[in-house]
């Protein structure tokens, strides 16, 4: 016999914990009380016993520590830190009560819980043996909880909204209704109809079905991201987008025109915008005035609307890496996609997501609150604007897209470089630096950073680029391209042989179009000089007007035919009496034929007229 030994000792079974001369400290572990000294003797004849005996009388499975979730193994230790202090002193009586007492008062638990924890630890010596048991599973439904269940599900959890007390009476209705529709005798009350479904409620269930999983992703499910600072780390992720600003706008003649189009790229590290187009076209269109401004030199594009600012203020003039777009169809053409060939990864995000792109949304948001507040009265829509009876702000307007540019450019100007960012994840470097909270001080200090992604083109590469593009085809009177010619010099070859080339055309313009030739673009100028300087669709009109006039006369042409045919040989047949033809002396024949026709203009000019 030996300490800790497990023993079995007739119905007992103990496990022995000091042993002292000729008596020994012992729990008995089916009845779990708290441990006695006994005389060796007293115990008569032991045999040895085995934990899995212990756990089989006992009931008690104990489980690998691993096996354990993480509420059991917390706990498990929170049980045990409450013993521990007892274990060294288990076999003195005094002392284990008094630390019994002082640590059921520092817990706030009975003394009776510490000595079950401390009998219970002490029979399986095994720490685990102190983790909570499992639940068992839950209780099956009843049947009026399965018909509540059904009744949620069919009327309420649906796109028609309908009322907790529709889907109620309409799961009495359906299910505790006889053929005749009288109600039975039990039914559940509408307030256990209302706590069943507060009790197995979800909310993202609630939102997605009666909303729409688009209305759900857009409004109501749970931001917990980081932001947009998962996947921009670094200055060169652009964010696109456009807005229809809120202001009517005039022409120089103070004719209403409209509301026109802001679209604008934001730097999704530092917020800076790269650059804007403000039209009255959206689309590809715009998507081509942003680009040429991301790259264009903002201190003289400002000076053209006679605003003077400092080159840190808005010092952008490379393209951002990477394009995060929505999935609106001008960023889905194939011409956007084709500024890829500069290097530059387009991301189209899925739609309803605009949380994804916050930084461009909430963009536009500052901008106009910027200037709304000023422009009260002069073409600004407000809030109400759609309803009835409401003033019409079309009425008020009064600014030209010129007056409202040089406003844009001085909200912009103050939203890079006076907008104070107060939520900026501020590195320890950038504190040390004295990186000031403004977008365009953010937008100097990331460039300099590993990992800045930016990318320099020239404009006429990015224009170029982002032409439209068709196949045009060689042939012997030169490229043909949207039906018309063009030519280079140096093509001898590909005219002769044939063949097809991806060609760049510019839609505004049919004078040239560029050959795209391992990467470089090579330009054909026009053959048909009556159609230069035009736009493809002039071009086209012309071309097919032109098919609808030969078109019209294409009876009258066949007529004539008709006729000629008539003609010559009703002649022919009138001169086929000479049968015998003399073949000698042609040439004395024709002189004297020569001599007999030939006349005097001159003398004859008037006869001509």
């Amino acid at each position: 016999m030996k300490k800790h030994d497990l023993l079995r000792s007739g119905d007992s079974i103990i496990r022995v914990l000091d042993m002292q001369d000729d008596r020994i400290l012992m729990i008995d572990c089916l009845k779990q009380t708290m441990p006695v000294w006994v005389e060796l003797v007293s115990l008569g004849y032991c045999s040895e016993c085995t934990v899995a005996e212990l756990s089989e009388v006992t009931g008690v499975n104990i489980v690998d520590v691993d096996a354990l979730d993480a509420d059991q193994r917390k706990i498990m230790h929170e049980r045990y830190t409450m013993i521990a202090p007892i274990l060294p002193f288990i076999s003195d009586d005094k002392v284990r009560s008094k630390l019994i007492c002082s640590i059921a008062e520092d817990y706030q638990v009975s003394k009776q819980t510490i000595r079950n924890y401390l009998c219970l630890y002490l029979s399986y010596l095994d720490m685990a043996v102190l983790a909570p048991k499992k639940r068992k599973n839950e209780r099956g439904l009843s049947e009026d909880e399965k018909n509540m269940r059904w009744a949620l599900n069919k009327f309420f959890y649906t796109t028609k909204k309908q009322s907790l007390m529709t889907a109620y009476t309409m799961m009495l209705k359906e299910k505790y209704c006889d053929a005749m529709g009288v109600l039975a005798e039990e039914y559940p009350s509408f307030y256990q109809f209302r706590y069943f479904y507060r009790k197995t409620r979800k909310m993202q269930n609630f939102y997605i079905s009666r909303d729409g999983l688009k209305n759900y992703q857009r409004n109501n499910r749970p931001l917990t991201g980081e932001g947009v600072q998962e996947f921009a780390p670094a200055v060169g992720v652009g964010m696109l987008d456009a807005t229809v600003c809120d202001i009517y706008l005039i022409n120089d003649e103070g004719n209403l025109v409209g509301r026109p189009i802001l679209t604008a790229c934001i730097d999704a590290y530092s917020s800076l915008c790269c650059g804007y187009s403000l039209s009255w076209e959206g689309g590809i269109y715009s998507l081509r005035g942003l680009m040429l401004n991301i790259i264009a030199d903002k201190v003289t594009w400002c000076r053209r609307y006679g605003i003077s600012i400092q080159k840190e203020d808005w010092d952008c003039d490379r393209l951002p890496g990477t394009f995060v777009t929505d999935m609106g169809s001008e960023y889905k053409s194939e011409n956007f996609e084709q500024i890829a060939e500069l290097g530059v990864t387009v991301v189209n995000l899925p739609s309803y997501r605009p949380e994804l792109k916050g930084l461009v949304e909430k963009f536009f948001d500052l901008i106009q609150e910027m200037y709304k507040k000023h422009l009260k009265g002069k073409g600004v829509i407000e809030p109400d604007y759609q309803e009835r009876g409401v003033h019409d702000y079309r009425k008020d307007a009064c600014l030209t897209m010129m007056d409202f540019e040089k406003i844009i450019l001085h909200c912009m100007i103050y939203y890079n470089s006076q907008r104070i960012i107060e939520n900026f994840p501020y590195t320890e470097a950038m504190i040390d630096a004295q990186v000031k909270p403004y977008a365009s001080c953010i937008w100097e200090w990331g460039k300099s950073l590993i990992g800045a992604n930016l990318i320099g083109v020239d404009s006429r590469g990015l224009m170029l680029t982002l032409l439209p593009r068709t196949t045009g085809k060689f042939g012997r009177t030169g490229l043909k391209v949207n039906k018309l010619r063009y030519h280079c010099e140096g093509y001898t070859e590909q005219y002769l042989s044939g063949g097809t080339a991806t060609v760049a055309y510019n839609p505004e313009d049919v004078t040239s179009v560029w050959v795209m030739e391992n990467g470089s673009y090579v330009e054909f100028m026009l053959i048909e000089s009556r159609f230069k300087g035009r736009d493809l669709v002039g071009v086209q009109e012309l071309q097919t007007s032109q098919k609808d006039i030969t078109r019209s006369v294409v009876r009258e042409n066949q007529q004539a035919q008709i006729n000629l045919a008539q003609h010559i040989e009703a002649i022919a047949n009138n001169a086929c009496g000479h049968t015998d033809v003399h073949m000698k002396n042609i040439r004395n024949t024709r002189k004297k034929e020569q001599m007999k026709n030939h006349q005097d203009y001159m003398k004859e000019r008037v006869n001509y007229g």
